[in-house]
C-alpha cells in the first residue's frame, strides 16, 4: 500500500464520478486462514487505504464504503463491540493522512445507538478535512438505506406540517434533498466484493440507476489495481437512463 501516485494502468476515462463499495468478505477471509472474524476486519483497513489512493489516481470523485449498517448490530455483541472500536480507531490513526491526501471525510448513518466515541471521532475528521477537494470518502457507519429513506420521509412530513413545502411540490428532486448527503451525485459504480450478489440496504435511494459489479475477491484481497479492472469494466457498459435508442444491423 502507498500514498497516491499516478500509475501507466490507471484508467482515466472511465467517466465513474462516484464509487459505492460493499466493503464484504472480512469474516470469511480470516476464517479460511484459520483466523478469528476481527482479524479480517484488521486487514480491511489496508485494503481500504489502498482502495482510497488507488480512486484519487482514476480521478474519482466521491467514494462510498459501508463501514457498519444498521442491520449488523445483530451480530455477536463481541463482534460489534470491535466493529465499534475499530471503527474509531481506523478514523483517529488515518484522518491525518488522509487529510494529507487531499480527502474530505463526511459521515452517512443514525446517530442513535452509535457510540458517542465513534460520532466523536467522525465529527472531528468532517472538521479537520471539510476543505478538502480531492475526492470525497462518504464513511457510511450504523447506515442503511431504508433508514434514510424513512429519515427524508419523516424530515419531508415535518416540513409540510411547518408549511415550509406544499404535498404539490413533492418530486424525486426534492426528495433527494432530505437525503444524509444531498450533495453527493448518484452512484454511477456500486461493487460488491467477497462474492454475494445482492445490495445489502446500500445507498437505494442513490443507486437506482448505477452499474452494479459483485467481485469474487474478498474484501482485504481488493487493492487499488482491482478498483481499475472495475473502472475499466464500467467504461465499457452503456448507461441510458430508461432510455433506448435503435440499432439497426447492418446486411
Amino acid at each position: 500500500m502507498g500514498e497516491p501516485r499516478r500509475h501507466r494502468e490507471v484508467p482515466n476515462d472511465h467517466g465513474a464520478k462516484h464509487v459505492a463499495i460493499v466493503m464484504d468478505g472480512n469474516g470469511r477471509w480470516a476464517n479460511a486462514r484459520g483466523l478469528p472474524r476481527t482479524d479480517g476486519h484488521k486487514a480491511g483497513e489496508s485494503a481500504l487505504m489502498d482502495v482510497i489512493a488507488g480512486a484519487i489516481e482514476a480521478g474519482v470523485t466521491v467514494l462510498s464504503v459501508y463501514a457498519f449498517s444498521t442491520e449488523n448490530w445483530k451480530r455477536s455483541p463481541r463482534e460489534v463491540s470491535f466493529l465499534m472500536g475499530y471503527s474509531r480507531e481506523v478514523i483517529r490513526t488515518r484522518r491525518d493522512e488522509l487529510d494529507s491526501w487531499g480527502v474530505k471525510i463526511v459521515w452517512s448513518g443514525r446517530q442513535a445507538r452509535l457510540w458517542g466515541s465513534v460520532l466523536k471521532e467522525l465529527k472531528e475528521a468532517e472538521r479537520l478535512t471539510r476543505g478538502n477537494s480531492t475526492i470525497v470518502l462518504n464513511f457510511c457507519v450504523n447506515y442503511g438505506g431504508r433508514a434514510e429513506i424513512a429519515d427524508a420521509a419523516t424530515e419531508l412530513a415535518l416540513d409540510v406540517q411547518r408549511g415550509k413545502i406544499r404535498p404539490s411540490q413533492i418530486d424525486p428532486d426534492l426528495i433527494g434533498q432530505y437525503m444524509y448527503q444531498p450533495d453527493l451525485p448518484d452512484v454511477d459504480l456500486f461493487i460488491r466484493t467477497g462474492g454475494e450478489q445482492r445490495t445489502s440496504n446500500f445507498l437505494l435511494w442513490e443507486s437506482s440507476y448505477a452499474e452494479y459489479m459483485f467481485v469474487d475477491v474478498a474484501w482485504p484481497d481488493f487493492d487499488r489495481r482491482t478498483l481499475w479492472e472495475c473502472l475499466a469494466r464500467y467504461s465499457t457498459r452503456e448507461r441510458r437512463f430508461g432510455g433506448a435508442q435503435d440499432v439497426v444491423a447492418d446486411r
